[in-house]
């Protein structure tokens, strides 16, 4: 497998299905900015507290031109139970298809849990500029003041 793309590459162009049956790609964001939050599973506690902390900055990143997307490999239907469950206002799409975005990125990969080894997202997040380069790069992300940390680095990219 090649490197996957970093800071200063363009982040694949490949869609996601959203919760109302359509789909979203990196592309249809050309001109804003993007915060492509990558997390393991839905309604799991660190993901629920992710998805609620982006959320909670929502108007934030609008102001700051930037938009947001939340993605797993859960289903749509999955996506919306989990919306509705937590009032969520970060906007999720589904990665679920053999060779999507995540695999392009990199990022879901082997995992180790107790010894079991598996197939598992690792908690990344992408700040993409406007031209649809990735700008920054968090992996292995610790959700305590993420979302924070990263409206502040979307409020700093031009």
């Amino acid at each position: 497998m090649s490197n996957p793309p970093d800071v200063g590459d363009g982040i694949p162009d490949i869609a996601l299905e959203t919760p109302d049956g359509g789909t979203v790609r990196a592309s249809d964001f050309k001109g804003r900015k993007l915060v492509l939050f990558f997390y393991p599973k839905d309604d799991t506690p660190g993901c629920t507290t992710e998805n609620i902390d982006f959320g909670a900055l929502a108007k934030d990143f609008e102001k700051a031109g930037t938009a947001l997307l939340g993605i797993s490999k859960d289903p749509p239907k999955k996506h919306v139970r989990f919306i509705e469950k937590h009032g969520l206002a970060a906007p999720l799409a589904s990665d679920a298809e053999a060779n999507g975005l995540s695999d392009a990125l990199g990022i879901w990969t082997e995992k180790q849990n107790y010894g079991r080894t598996y197939m598992g997202m690792v908690r990344t997040t992408y700040l993409v500029d406007r031209d649809g380069k990735i700008a920054r790069v968090w992996r292995k992300v610790k959700v305590k003041g993420h979302a924070a940390e990263v409206l502040e680095a979307a409020r700093a990219l031009a």
